[in-house]
């Protein structure tokens, strides 16, 4: 794996851009996947977003101008571009992106409630109602919670305000423990 300046370092010479997109590509892209993957949730689509993701990436290294951290530049391409296609989706399906029935239904495990609550139970419970959240706060949450990005990073990716991230995030919170506790 490539150390960020390191790539920095070659996107200062336009000839050495696909050797830089490379390391990109080697040092980025499960990070990239998992970012997108909780916004869109489907694989699929998923790999779909990441390709348009980095084609985005490819044709955009030039204007890399290192004001932010480079992966904080890459986070906000593919937060965009996951962005960009579920409005897209949504707009062709006119349903709401908001609510993810079938997805529930999957991570649902039927039947009643477990004698015991495992790891895994827990992990598809706080899955479960991320999904129910609105799409800002889903976004907020996952880039706090599972990526650990500071506020000021989010602010760089989503290009809100810190303390609009930051009601954002505190609404998601008190939103997934109130459907916790219903569940």
């Amino acid at each position: 794996m490539a150390e960020e300046k390191d790539i920095i370092q070659l996107l200062e010479d336009e000839e050495k851009h696909p050797e830089a997109f490379r390391l990109i590509l080697s040092t980025y892209k499960e990070r990239l996947y998992f970012l997108i993957r909780k916004i869109v949730i489907d694989h699929d689509d998923t790999d779909d977003v990441l390709q348009e993701a980095f084609v985005k990436i490819w044709k955009n290294l030039d204007k890399f101008r290192g004001d932010s951290n480079l992966y904080t530049w890459l986070y906000r391409i593919a937060t965009n571009e996951a962005l960009t296609f579920l409005r897209r989706r949504k707009s062709q399906n006119n349903i709401s992106m908001d609510e993810n029935p079938e997805l529930l239904r999957m991570l649902d495990s039927g039947g009643g409630k477990a004698q015991h609550i495992s790891g895994d139970d827990i992990a598809i419970a706080l899955q479960k109602a991320v999904l129910q959240l609105p799409e800002k706060q889903r976004l907020v949450f996952n880039l706090k919670y599972f990526e650990h990005l500071t506020y000021e990073e989010i602010a760089e990716i989503t290009d809100t305000s810190i303390g609009g991230l930051k009601a954002n995030y505190h609404a998601a919170k008190k939103k997934i423990e109130e459907i916790i506790e219903l569940d």
